[in-house]
């Protein structure tokens, strides 16, 4: 018995995507393992740059890196879980709640 496919479509649109188009796509038929991969290196660029920010001091920095890092963390974390949960449903099958 064949199971049914969770993704309408095969191209699903990141979230992080700043436009209307979405040039940004993940291939929802794409192996799970490098779904999971490519989430993996996102959330480690994700952590190492919390971990260098953890241990800098800001009495040097300027104001207007503030929103620039987290900008930066936004994608990568937000573009991450994209991936885990696109991998997640290709893995286990199910078709998360929109």
């Amino acid at each position: 018995m064949q199971t049914p496919n969770p993704f309408p479509d095969r191209y699903r649109a990141i979230k992080s995507s700043a436009t209307d188009s979405s040039p940004m796509v993940i291939d929802t038929q794409a192996d799970p393992h490098d779904l999971i991969e490519a989430a993996l290196q996102r959330n480690r660029a994700s952590a190492n740059l919390l971990e260098t920010l953890h241990c800098m001091s800001f009495k040097d920095a300027d104001v207007q890196d503030i929103p620039h890092i987290t900008h930066a963390l936004y994608l990568l974390t937000q573009d991450g879980c994209d991936l885990l949960q696109v991998a997640q449903q290709r893995m286990l099958g199910w078709k998360a709640p929109v």
